[in-house]
């Protein structure tokens, strides 16, 4: 049961992290945890499920973000977040246009940069090489 279910588990956090998340995926977890613990002949699978069972106790707000408003609150699930240059701030140094590795960012010097959020691959390399904060996850 256990190597069967945890594989299973893994397979529905992966899709509610992708983005793909739906409707009774938080219970099929609960159900599929607790018969995992129920099932499994040894301390080891018994307690596989437990980490799974403990977030969704405690972050279950979290999981419902992901399936519902497709948005990670945490903002690390690639797939649920996008950066955004933020005009105000943004000098148009082009320093995140040229460190780009898709080119997703384009504009004129001088002039606030925008993100195409098609091409960008979420990688993050251009808020590490803005020197002005300019560039958010959202």
């Amino acid at each position: 049961p256990c190597r069967v279910g945890t594989k299973r588990i893994l397979e529905i956090l992966d899709r509610i992290c992708g983005g793909e998340g739906k409707e009774g995926d938080i219970e099929l977890l609960e159900e599929l945890c607790a018969q995992i613990k129920q099932d499994s002949l040894c301390g080891l699978g018994q307690g596989a499920p437990t980490p799974v069972v403990s977030t969704l106790k405690h972050f279950r707000d979290e999981y419902e973000a992901h399936i519902h408003e497709k948005r990670c609150p945490a903002k690390v699930c690639k797939a649920l977040i996008r950066y955004e240059i933020l005009p105000d701030i943004c000098t148009g140094c082009t320093v995140c246009a040229r460190n780009c590795p898709t080119g997703a960012i384009t504009g004129e010097r001088r002039q606030p940069h925008t993100i195409d959020t098609e091409t960008c691959v979420r990688c993050g390399i251009c808020m590490q090489v803005c020197n002005f904060n300019a560039i958010v996850i959202r």
